[in-house]
């Protein structure tokens, strides 16, 4: 099958008999459906072809490519310890990227990143523009492509579409389970999942360690960024104030409520009188902070990112912002009431995860304080009294 043929099917999708006691279909979810109805066999035939434990050679591997075709930030973020991976193993390497506009903004000037193929985020509703990007992505050649994502059925099509001499991705006990990677044990948190899956395919010995989330962000935009800080702060950084950035935006049953955030930011501030808060807003522009805090905005991924680079401590809702302040190499506390920390947690450093499932806003204030009290001494701010005291 072709290219346009595979995008042409995200489309063409027939119509649904009507039925008036069901919910409505999205044109995406049926797009998706048939898509994958047209593209079993060739889904088969990559499902047997992937490369077994130990299957990769240690050396010959210089073009490789990331599939990773998802528009939200956060997976776009995840992916960095795969691609710090790739460095480690294969130095010297090229790596190409299929990803989103936002993987385009985040690696697009990373040193080993050669091309980064960004396809829309709604696939089926750019069908020509996704063919194109598809099309240039199907004339290049790989000694290895990498679906980055267990169960994404758009990074297994990226992966059959790819020419490359060998293919590695999460395992489908269905199509293949005497596979030797069924027997392994993997990492929960989805960020170690494809480095565990690259160092088992190198039969490198697993190291309890993984890279970090990691932008590489280059010194002159952290300068930049510091700039915008110290005006932000009238020089009280300079003086050795400690600055936090509260981002309080996430989607659907991961946002907490503003009046939630008001009663977090009251309770914080009382028991930390000496940092300083800066308010983080989303890509909507409106405080969700009742305009009390210092603002600041961006919507260049990378712009914001050397902007957390900045800050003593990022507290964030768990949403993609939050990985991106992880990935900025700033200890981010993740607050979480629906998804599984072990997970998505930040981590690296002094990152932390907060369960607040079962608390109100007042405790998890307190220990987003105590967290900020082990935190502030390892950066330097010894004249500030301990939080949460």
């Amino acid at each position: 099958m072709t290219v346009p043929d595979t995008v042409r099917s995200l489309v063409a999708t027939p119509l649904p008999a009507a039925d008036s006691t069901k919910p409505p279909v999205s044109w995406d979810a049926r797009g998706r459906a048939w898509a994958a109805s047209i593209l079993r066999r060739r889904f088969r035939r990559v499902g047997r072809a992937l490369c077994e434990p130990g299957g990769l050679p240690p050396t010959g591997i210089h073009r490789v490519l990331v599939c990773r075709p998802n528009h939200r930030l956060g997976n776009s973020v995840l992916i960095s310890p795969l691609i710090a991976e790739i460095e480690a193993l294969y130095p010297g390497a090229e790596i190409d990227i299929l990803g989103s506009y936002a993987s385009e903004c985040l690696y697009a000037h990373r040193f080993s990143v050669r091309t980064v193929f960004a396809l829309p985020a709604k696939i089926a509703r750019h069908p020509w523009l996704s063919a194109g990007v598809l099309r240039a992505l199907r004339r290049c050649r790989y000694d290895l492509a990498i679906d980055a994502c267990n169960g994404s059925q758009s990074g297994r099509i990226a992966l059959a579409l790819a020419q490359a001499r060998y293919k590695l991705g999460f395992p489908d006990p269905t199509l293949n389970p005497a596979s030797a990677w069924h027997a392994l044990s993997w990492p929960d948190h989805l960020a170690h999942r494809g480095v565990f899956l690259l160092r088992q395919a190198c039969a490198r010995t697993s190291r309890p360690d993984y890279p970090p989330l990691n932008l590489d962000l280059a010194p002159d935009e952290k300068r930049a960024a510091a700039r915008v800080m110290a005006r932000l702060c009238d020089g009280s950084r300079a003086r050795g104030g400690a600055t936090v950035a509260i981002f309080p935006n996430a989607t659907g049953a991961k946002c907490y409520g503003e009046d939630w955030w008001q009663s977090f930011v009251d309770t914080f501030e009382s028991l930390c009188p000496k940092v300083r808060l800066v308010d983080l807003l989303a890509a909507h522009g409106r405080s969700q902070l009742g305009s009390r805090l210092t603002p600041f905005y961006s919507q260049n991924l990378r712009r914001l990112a050397a902007m957390t680079a900045c800050m003593d401590g990022v507290i964030s809702a768990d949403c993609g912002v939050m990985h991106l302040a992880a990935a900025s190499g700033t200890p981010t506390l993740g607050l979480f009431s629906v998804t599984d920390p072990a997970k998505y947690a930040p981590y690296g450093g002094a990152s932390a995860a907060l369960d607040t499932r079962g608390m109100d806003a007042v405790a998890a204030a307190t220990a987003a304080a105590q967290w900020c009290s082990r935190l502030l001494p390892r950066q330097g701010s010894e004249s500030l009294p301990a939080c949460g005291k």
